[in-house]
């Protein structure tokens, strides 16, 4: 069995972004050579997911509006959390949307169903952030 790992980077350029992460994830198992096996993707960082839905911009918006109707980013002061920083909204909506995503890999591709892609989601961007890649088969 074989196994690989990357990272990938980010730095969003708002507080708040969807960002499909397909591509690199396709690039990582060529790269890897891995044809059966399972990839998994997570989130290395408490305020930012990794989740499969589909690559469509008025769900995205739904999504956002979903996430700050539960958890709303303000006022600051209705979370006990904001003392050293103002993210506890970004907590509760990574606790929502989930840490990590695996993907089964047949015959060297990524084996989605209808309309799958995987996407990251950033809840308190603007800084360096990490999304581990960790590919395991033959």
């Amino acid at each position: 069995m074989k196994s690989y790992r990357r990272e990938l980077r980010f730095k969003t350029k708002q507080r708040r972004e969807f960002i499909n992460i397909t591509p690199q994830v396709e690039q990582c198992l060529r790269e890897s050579g891995i044809r059966e096996g399972f990839v998994l993707c997570n989130a290395m960082h408490i305020t930012a997911s990794v989740f499969i839905n589909d690559d469509e911009p008025g769900l995205h918006q739904d999504f956002e509006t979903w996430l700050e109707r539960l958890a709303p980013e303000k006022p600051y002061t209705q979370y006990r959390h904001n003392k050293a920083e103002n993210n506890a909204d970004a907590h509760l909506k990574r606790s929502i949307m989930g840490r990590e995503v695996v993907v089964a890999v047949t015959d060297g591709r990524l084996d989605f169903g209808p309309w799958e892609q995987i996407f990251y989601g950033e809840f308190d961007g603007m800084r360096d952030k990490r999304v581990l890649v960790k590919i395991i088969g033959e």
